[in-house]
């Protein structure tokens, strides 16, 4: 496989696993579950560019333009990057024969970003500590992130790499 082919296929599953933790979270929001506001992730790079890394509250610190377009951008990335990770440590391999495990066992993996190193700096705590309801929105995040990792098994069959 090229490197532009190898590169090509880890940006199509992490644009593909983000996009099927997007419309789980659409579900979520519809069920009427309170969901993440990519505003907020954008205003947290904001401020982070000029080297602010906690807030005691991300919705109380001052707006930065342009900060949804940011915060969808940022979430985008992240799914590359993660998708990215995942190769690297399940190998090339696995993109020709795709298998559920490596990637919903790295998708719950990955909520450990958010519970450890985002909800911290947005202020909610560490594994959301400082919310009202801190297990729930921990279970929530790992649900979602669990869709994250079915979503990148899901796009790696869908390309059907040979």
């Amino acid at each position: 496989m090229t490197a532009t082919t190898f590169i090509t296929y880890i940006a199509l599953i992490g644009i593909g696993a983000t996009l099927v933790m997007d419309l789980w979270t659409l579900l979520l929001k519809r069920l009427g579950v309170a969901t993440l506001n990519y505003a907020m992730v954008g205003r947290w790079a904001g401020h982070l560019l000029q080297g602010r890394v906690y807030h005691p509250a991300i919705a109380k610190a001052a707006p930065v333009r342009h900060e949804l377009a940011w915060g969808w951008a940022l979430h985008y990335a992240t799914g590359l990057l993660f998708a990215a990770l995942l190769v690297g440590l399940a190998g090339e391999g696995w993109l020709r024969t795709p298998s559920l495990l490596p990637a919903l066992g790295f998708g719950l993996a990955s909520v450990l970003v958010p519970l450890c190193v985002v909800q911290p700096a947005f202020g909610a705590g560490l594994f959301a500590n400082n919310t009202p309801t801190p297990l729930r929105n921990c279970l929530r995040s790992l649900a979602t992130h669990g869709v994250f990792g079915l979503g990148l098994y899901l796009s790696a069959l869908g390309l059907s790499v040979s």
